[in-house]
């Protein structure tokens, strides 16, 4: 059965109001709704969150900047906020196969310094926020994953649905069925994350994007160690450019030193790269093997596995950030500062200034129109400043590495020096991720080591420790428009990019009797919903829909 004959048959579904409707308990979407209760504690707020519980698919590397934390609360030392580590040093280092070289300090920009800045696990910190949002009165529901947007019949954002639980494989309802419920407000939040499901459809609905740069996106692979106490350095924050990255790939990597002698480590890898052969999950493994990065890792044990994608175009991709009924917020938009590498401060400060401007048209009497204050709060800000400043950042590393690094030193270095804040030049860029994946047989093919089980890993390990599960009975959540292009198309010109830009072993081509070639099998059990696919696919044939709410990752200290 489709979801309208289900509705049709089981509908209609039982409507909850509120005076403001947030998706996703992200930094975002639970500043957002923290900020509402602030400041008229009478608003009714409700979260809804995909995830088992708030932080549950939080991952990021995290260096937080605490600025709009302290914005939102002015006392969150006292409060027992979670950001425990304070950065005690900075290291940003140029790798070669076998060496590296360390940037003086005096030649860091200053995007790249981290005095005042805290390493955290942004799981905790979300758990602690959704944690203040419900002493607040707001309404938190775990496990809940929006999967409609609502409009009225003129065309407004009314709500969201949260989707039908008890389906099984084969579309049909089971003895568990249970119909998804409305959740109906004066404005909506859309605070999901990047590539989100619904925020997806609303930039296409209202042609949010049009006149904007292309947005790019980046995949972080991420892993958590427990390392040797003589090794430990807390607060110590590591960046690194140059090798496993080709000349024409964008990605570096990162890796931080938190309390209790853990280590957070990850390869961010662009997702506008070339070469159909290349994995990011393979590079990130490749990235530990290098002697400086290895030196840190050498007697201690991996203990945690994710991966998300990154929106990084910045300023220049950024959406219109509102539409009759709601609005975006956060990395749902884009709000990162990829040259920073940081973006949960930005998401807190947009969930806030949306909050502000929500309230203030409740206040006035107003409903599903558009806020216009928010957007030009947000152009009057300190983000906006910041994200003008590195606007070009991404758009630079398109023309390779080497241009990227020149010009990231002339905007975020240079330019400073002489007193210029932002620069005068902007870069446009209107070619999608997807469409820059060459011809397999165009390019160099890419053949990575077998896995150590030591210091490397596999992808079904690493899913192991990432605590990932879904209901098995239930329509797969990665879906094709057309089930005859992965082999003809995607294996055939692109020698089936599925299966290595996946970091989580969900697609795999597999031999096919009825045919005697192969097939697209896919192990949607295995998504960390990083949302990689919906991205990178080069025919944009596969789309991630919302599974059943609470399956996916279960982070821990993420």
């Amino acid at each position: 059965m489709t979801p309208a004959e289900i509705l049709a048959q089981y509908g209609p579904r039982e409507s909850m109001e509120y005076d403001v409707v947030v998706v996703g308990a992200g930094p975002g979407g639970l500043a957002a709704a923290i900020r509402l209760k602030q400041i008229d504690a009478a608003l009714s707020v409700v979260v809804l969150e995909k995830g088992s519980e708030p932080g549950a698919h939080i991952l990021s590397g995290a260096v937080m900047d605490p600025r709009a934390m302290a914005e939102l609360f002015p006392d969150w030392k006292a409060r027992g906020a979670p950001l425990l580590q304070p950065v005690t040093g900075d290291e940003v280092l140029f790798l070669s196969p076998d060496e590296a070289r360390t940037t003086p300090p005096w030649l860091v920009p200053a995007c790249l310094h981290n005095e005042g800045n805290y390493v955290v696990s942004l799981g905790a910190v979300v758990k602690w926020l959704g944690e203040q949002a419900e002493a607040l009165g707001v309404e938190i529901f775990p496990g809940f994953a929006a999967a409609e947007v609502l409009y009225s019949d003129d065309g407004r954002v009314r709500g969201v649905a949260t989707g039908n639980a008890g389906i099984g494989r084969d579309g049909q309802p089971h003895e568990g069925f249970q119909l998804g419920m409305e959740l109906l407000g004066k404005y909506t939040v859309f605070a999901e994350g990047a590539r989100g499901h619904l925020g997806k459809q609303l930039i296409a609905r209202y042609k949010l994007d049009a006149g904007r740069n292309a947005q790019t996106y980046a995949l972080g692979v991420k892993e958590l160690w427990e390392i040797a106490p003589a090794k430990a350095r807390p607060g110590l924050v590591v960046h690194t450019a140059g090798w496993p990255m080709d000349a024409h790939t964008y990605g570096g990597g990162f890796l931080y030193h938190l309390q209790g002698n853990l280590a957070t480590l990850g390869l961010v890898t662009g997702l506008d790269y070339q070469n159909p052969w290349l994995s990011p999950f393979e590079e990130m493994q490749r990235w530990k093997t290098h002697p400086a990065i290895r030196a840190h890792l050498e007697g201690g044990q991996r203990i945690g596995y994710g991966a998300r994608a990154i929106a990084a175009g910045g300023l220049l991709s950024l959406p219109r950030l509102v539409f009759p009924g709601g609005a975006l917020v956060g990395c749902d938009a884009g709000t990162l500062n990829a040259a920073r590498i940081k973006g949960s401060h930005a998401a807190i400060k947009t969930g806030m200034l949306a909050a502000e401007a929500a309230a203030a048209a409740i206040k006035a009497g107003r409903s599903g129109d558009e806020l216009e204050a928010y957007p030009a709060a947000f152009e009057a800000s300190w983000l906006h400043e910041e994200l003008s400043q590195a606007r070009n950042f991404k758009q630079w590393f398109k023309q390779g590495n080497t241009v990227g690094t020149v010009m990231t030193g002339v905007e975020q270095w240079l330019l400073p020096k002489l007193g210029i804040k932002s620069p005068p030049w902007s870069l446009r860029n209107s070619t999608p991720d997807h469409a820059r994946l060459h011809a397999a047989d165009q390019v160099p093919r890419i053949v990575y080591p077998k896995p150590d089980g030591v210091l490397t890993f596999d992808r079904l390990s690493s899913v192991f420790v990432s605590n990932t599960n879904h209901e098995e009975n239930q329509p797969a959540h990665l879906t094709l428009k057309d089930a005859s292009v992965p082999v003809a198309v995607n294996l055939a010109k692109y020698a089936g990019p599925e299966g290595r830009y996946c970091p989580a072993g969900v697609y795999e081509f597999v031999p096919d009797a009825a045919s005697g070639g192969e097939r697209l099998q896919i192990n949607a059990q295995n998504c960390v919903h990083c949302k990689t696919c919906d991205i990178k696919d080069p025919t944009q044939n596969i789309v991630w829909v919302t599974p059943e709410g609470g399956g996916g990752p279960n982070y821990a200290g993420m």
